[in-house]
């Protein structure tokens, strides 16, 4: 299905509120240098009048008298004077001017003391790795000037480095993987840990730029996203790093924030997808935003294998044709799911054949979220069925062609249980909680560009669409609502998206009853 392009009020008016704000900084800048006499002058008047009047409130009463007829003497004198006024109002402006003026210390142009001493020792910390024995001029030497290496720099508000451009000498093997990973842990310890770092390698130019990327919003509650048919949002990123903003509700104020959308059907290159984390992660809850957002197009089927119930809200819902939670019930819906896909792909190709359009059976997007699989693995071993992975070769090989899409989450501790065409067949990878840069190159195909943290919260990891590039990502909150835990925004956030109930759970549709509808 070809993308319907936003509103031009949705995707451009990020553009074109920044391209007004610039204009109006620029007029209020030319406005101001214009207008300085007049704006030093009034400032002087004003800070005469409070000296006046700061001098009559400290005068005695009793000398208020005598002041008064200096005064007037003097205005009499003045008066009487060939050109006493011009003379007196030429003086006036000159003290007024020079009372008005700026009288606060320019800031200083280079780095303080401490901050000199701060990037000395970034320089030292960098000899070893940016320097040789043969270099007839090194640029990295103990001893040596900062100011040769580093081009370029910014300290925040806790005089911690903000921003550093670094140049390093040619033959720095700026190639290999271990070698950066020197040097970015290098600057992470000495920069200040606690923080993210973005590190952009320029191999041309032999310059390294080190940014202290800003947390993402962890206040995102679940809500309708403006996405066409196809798009599911898995969270939200930095700036820098997408061209697309969408804009979310903020209780009253709306903000535009930069998505991480995967997009799904016939024509994506991306069709299923592998969540991987620790307990406590956010996997479950990547999993509930997804179904919230399948559900407005598609049927959902849920598997969880961990047993607690995290999908209950779902049961008994429009569109929701099972929620499992046992073997039993796991291997026959996944069986189902594989037979359902096999009829759809059969039913596609004689409308092909006989130049019929696609029928309507097979237009509704099937989704199936399986959480946590290797839960059954044990159990179906002790009780001879079958690995309920084993169901899910054909949904992964031909589930895009069938209009079915496939989501996974495991946790990072029992990902070596994923079946092989799971590894294979989900190209969309997403790690949510802390987790080693091993661990993310491992699981992503690739090492992200920055530094992870050891403390996040949850719902934060990266995320890669297939070969792009690895991001940062941040999972909008979609808890259980039926949690006691779960604050009251959140709970009625998630409630209010929820597909209203097709009758009683115990009158819920089976899959088998789907099968033969079908």
């Amino acid at each position: 299905m070809a993308r319907r392009p936003l509103p031009r009020i949705l995707s451009n008016g990020g553009m074109q509120l920044a391209r007004s704000r610039e204009l109006a900084r620029t007029a209020a800048d030319s406005a101001t240098d214009v207008l300085h006499p007049l704006i030093t002058v009034t400032r002087g008047l004003r800070r005469l009048a409070s000296a006046g009047r700061r001098r009559w409130a400290e005068t005695p009463k009793d000398k208020r008298g005598p002041l008064l007829f200096l005064v007037a003497s003097v205005v009499l004198v003045v008066a009487l004077v060939p050109y006493g006024p011009l003379l007196a109002v030429i003086t006036l402006m000159a003290a007024s001017a020079w009372h008005g003026r700026d009288t606060a210390p320019p800031p200083p142009e280079g780095p303080d003391e401490s901050q000199t001493q701060r990037l000395q020792s970034l320089y030292e910390a960098l000899v070893p790795y940016f320097s040789a024995a043969e270099d007839p001029a090194p640029l990295y030497a103990h001893g040596g000037e900062w100011e040769k290496a580093f081009i370029a720099h910014e300290f925040d508000d806790t005089g911690r480095v903000g921003q550093l451009l670094i140049r390093y000498p040619a033959y720095f093997p700026d190639g290999e993987p271990a070698a950066r990973a020197r040097i970015e842990n290098l600057l992470t310890a000495k920069s200040g840990r606690g923080r993210e770092y973005h590190f952009a390698w320029d191999e041309e130019g032999n310059h390294l730029t080190v940014n202290v990327l800003a947390p993402l919003p962890t206040d995102i509650a679940a809500q309708r996203f403006v996405t066409a048919p196809g798009e599911t949002v898995l969270g939200f990123t930095d700036p820098a790093e997408v061209q697309r903003t969408l804009p979310l509700a903020y209780g009253e104020e709306r903000r535009d924030v930069p998505p991480v959308v995967w997009r799904t059907g016939a024509r994506s290159t991306e069709p299923h997808l592998l969540v991987v984390g620790r307990p406590g992660s956010g996997t479950s809850t990547l999993l509930r935003s997804i179904a919230l957002q399948a559900l407005q197009y598609g049927d959902v089927l849920v598997v969880e294998g961990g047993g607690t119930g995290e999908y209950a809200c779902l049961a008994g819902r429009d569109g929701v044709l099972a929620v499992e939670c046992g073997l039993t019930g796991a291997l026959a819906s996944l069986e189902w799911a594989a037979h359902e896909t096999e009829r759809r792909l059969v039913a596609l190709n004689r409308a092909r054949q006989s130049g019929h359009p696609q029928p309507d059976d097979c237009k509704r997007p099937l989704w199936i979220l399986l959480d946590r699989p290797s839960a059954f693995v044990h159990l179906a071993s002790a009780a001879g069925h079958p690995d309920p992975q084993s169901h899910l070769q054909v949904p992964l090989r031909h589930g895009r062609a069938a209009n079915v899409t496939v989501v996974i989450a495991e946790q990072l501790d029992s990902a070596d249980a994923l079946s092989e065409a799971v590894r294979q067949h989900t190209p969309a990878r997403v790690v949510l909680g802390p987790a080693l840069p091993d661990e993310l190159a491992a699981v992503l195909g690739a090492p992200p560009h920055t530094t992870p943290l050891a403390q996040v919260p949850p719902g934060r990891g990266y995320a890669r669409l297939g070969h792009g590039p690895v991001l940062r990502l941040q999972v909008p909150a979609t808890p259980d609502p039926y949690d006691d835990a779960t604050s009251d925004v959140y709970r009625e956030a998630v409630l209010s998206l929820l597909p209203p109930r097709s009758g009683e759970l115990d009158d819920a549709v089976p899959v088998e009853a789907a099968v033969a509808e079908g």
